[in-house]
């Protein structure tokens, strides 16, 4: 059910920015009994609608994450409530602290970002998840274009 509305959360991204799953795939990462699926992508995505709810901007030049931690030891990977903080490198080594958002709709929990980024950069993201005395870092990077 938890991974059922996450899934519907992208899904409903997709739908809105018109785009296939292929060209704005979600990813997953194992992190010890973890399974961390997140997603980056630019704010223009987002309806207006979508944005005023979950209390976030939309600009060109604003990208939004998107982060749901899972419990893959257990049946049906139930969602986990953890904490998330981390920040975010631009090519130019300069860091941005990055506040996460906690959202819980139903069984589905997911924490949301949002940072700025400029045309055709490439931001590096470095996510700490805690929960008790598990912890794991997240690192990846993303390419941000303006639309």
């Amino acid at each position: 059910m938890k991974k059922l509305m996450l899934l519907g959360v992208v899904a409903l991204v997709f739908i809105v920015a018109g785009f296939s799953p292929a060209s704005f795939a979600e990813q997953s990462k194992r992190l010890g009994a973890w399974e961390v699926h997140y997603n980056a992508f630019n704010s223009t995505l987002l309806r207006a609608e979508m944005a005023s709810q979950y209390g976030l901007s939309r600009s060109e030049t604003l990208a939004t994450l998107n982060i749901s931690v899972l419990n893959a030891n257990l049946p049906n990977k139930p969602a986990q409530q953890v904490e998330v903080s981390g920040y975010v490198m631009n090519p130019l080594s300069q860091q941005t602290r990055l506040e996460f958002k906690e959202v819980i709709e139903g069984d589905a929990v997911y924490y949301l970002t949002q940072t700025r980024f400029t045309n055709l950069e490439t931001l590096r993201f470095f996510i700490t998840i805690k929960q008790g005395n598990e912890s794991h870092e997240l690192r990846f990077h993303k390419e941000f274009w303006a639309n």
